[in-house]
């Protein structure tokens, strides 16, 4: 990739410092999909150990580029996202990447497509590792600006993706006893 193709590719990635999520940060702004992707990131680095069997590389790559999509079309709660909204995001996602020089575009390219299959334990642990940051987001913000039935979805979302690895099972657990503290505390 030639500079100007990688400062190109940059501007479109730097997109998702704009692109807000449903969620508050701590300070009571809208979280915005690039700080999401970074401590998602940073999630899988620092289970890398928990993980020997996996190349947690590959899993930091994908947790890097899994929401690239989200510059084209915003983010869409996962509640609220349709197949036609995922499809579209695919489809605009797969024209940017095809359009990046080929040694970047094909990596890219194989990732998303071994992440759409979700047969990896390297998908399997980005998956459940986005979820568990999802809700760690939405455990810092403030209860008030939770919609109702996010309640619930915070005490069963993600488990399933959890439920294969005994770290993760554990994450979610501390997870979900967090958030019944946040509840009733706010209560």
């Amino acid at each position: 990739m030639n500079a100007n193709e990688l400062i190109d590719a940059l501007h479109t990635a730097a997109r998702l410092k704009d692109v807000t999520r449903h969620c508050d940060t701590p300070g009571g702004r809208r979280e915005s999909v690039a700080e999401h992707s970074w401590r998602l990131a940073l999630l899988a680095m620092w289970l890398r150990a928990d993980f020997p069997e996996a190349d947690m590389d590959k899993v930091l790559r994908m947790c890097l580029i899994h929401d690239l999509g989200e510059a084209f079309t915003g983010d869409i709660p996962v509640f609220n996202k349709t197949e036609a909204d995922e499809a579209r995001e695919r489809e605009l996602l797969f024209a940017w990447v095809d359009s990046l020089p080929k040694g970047i575009g094909s990596e890219m390219q194989a990732l998303y497509e071994e992440m759409l299959a979700m047969k990896s334990t390297e998908a399997r642990i980005y998956k459940a590792l986005d979820g568990m940051e999802a809700l760690l987001a939405h455990n810092e913000a403030a209860l008030s600006t939770w919609e109702p039935h996010e309640y619930e979805l915070q005490r069963r979302y993600a488990v399933d993706r959890a439920a294969f690895s005994p770290i993760l099972r554990e994450l979610r657990q501390a997870i979900l006893e967090e958030t019944e503290k946040k509840i009733a505390e706010g209560k």
